[in-house]
């Protein structure tokens, strides 16, 4: 069988790789995990892995670093990146060091068993796979769930969600996954989204740069009314009075004290 190792940083994009991937299927064991780079490498010196899935932004060593050494040590692994940004010089530095395909976060289900087949095939151009249909993998448990939930909302709560989208993926009710998501997290998932748009609202509104316009629709509002209308029920307060309450402390705490100012020397 072949070997598998998961690098990256964030446990729910580890648990995502292995629950997702039809491992059995294309005949790879279980996947072993590092957290870094560093780490990676080490792993890969242990068991010599052919598949290697490795994030490009990593404590310690991050992904570039890793496929410059790693290419070099071991140029008969295969590489998939996985990355939460879909720029392309990071597609293009992971193609250079031999990367055989590039995934974005949240992970597809899809696009992970593509890449892995893809993978294979450039291992052994001959190889073929126990059944036509995709091999029964493992249940993915309720608490592992609503940790890939969090993590798809972390990284993208600007985008329209709805729990029909989870709900539909992972044969759960919607009612049971906002009582399991409000169990572990405190929030129901729309709580959720609203309290990390709110929270990077307020950020945003600190800078006088930021027109309130542009801020509603980088947060995902279609117009500027229903996020003024979001922000004054979460803070109790409108977005241009926020800003302007902000600027006038911060001005009154950079100013000098004048008494003193007039006594110094």
């Amino acid at each position: 069988m072949y070997k598998a190792l998961i690098i990256d940083d964030e446990k729910p994009v580890q648990i995502a790789i292995q629950k997702l991937g039809n491992w059995k299927y294309y005949g790879v064991e279980p996947p072993q995990l590092a957290q870094n780079g560093r780490d990676g490498l080490q792993a890969m010196h242990e068991f010599h892995p052919d598949i290697v899935f490795v994030d490009m932004n990593m404590p310690v060593m991050d992904g570039v670093s890793f496929l410059q050494a790693a290419s070099v040590e071991f140029p008969d692994s295969q590489y998939v990146v996985v990355s939460g940004y879909d720029q392309f010089s990071y597609a293009q530095q992971a193609l250079h060091y031999g990367a055989c395909e590039y995934l974005l976060k949240p992970v597809e289900e899809d696009a992970l068993n593509s890449a892995i087949e893809k993978a294979i095939l450039r291992l052994d151009p001959d190889a073929s796979f126990l059944e036509p249909q995709k091999a029964q993998r493992e249940e993915i448990s309720p608490d592992e769930v609503v940790s890939i939930i969090k993590e798809y909302i972390d990284s993208n709560y600007c985008q329209n969600i709805k729990i029909t989208m989870f709900s539909e993926k992972y044969f759960f009710s919607t009612e049971y996954l906002t009582r399991l998501f409000r169990g572990k997290y405190g929030f129901t998932i729309y709580e959720y989204v609203l309290k990390l748009r709110m929270e990077r609202a307020r950020e945003l509104l600190e800078d006088e740069d930021n027109k309130i316009i542009d801020i509603a629709g980088r947060l995902g509002y279609a117009d500027n009314h229903y996020f003024s209308k979001a922000f004054r029920t979460y803070y109790k307060i409108s977005p241009s009075q926020y800003r302007k309450d902000f600027l006038e402390k911060k001005s009154s705490a950079d100013a000098p004290d004048s008494e003193n100012a007039a006594h110094s020397p």
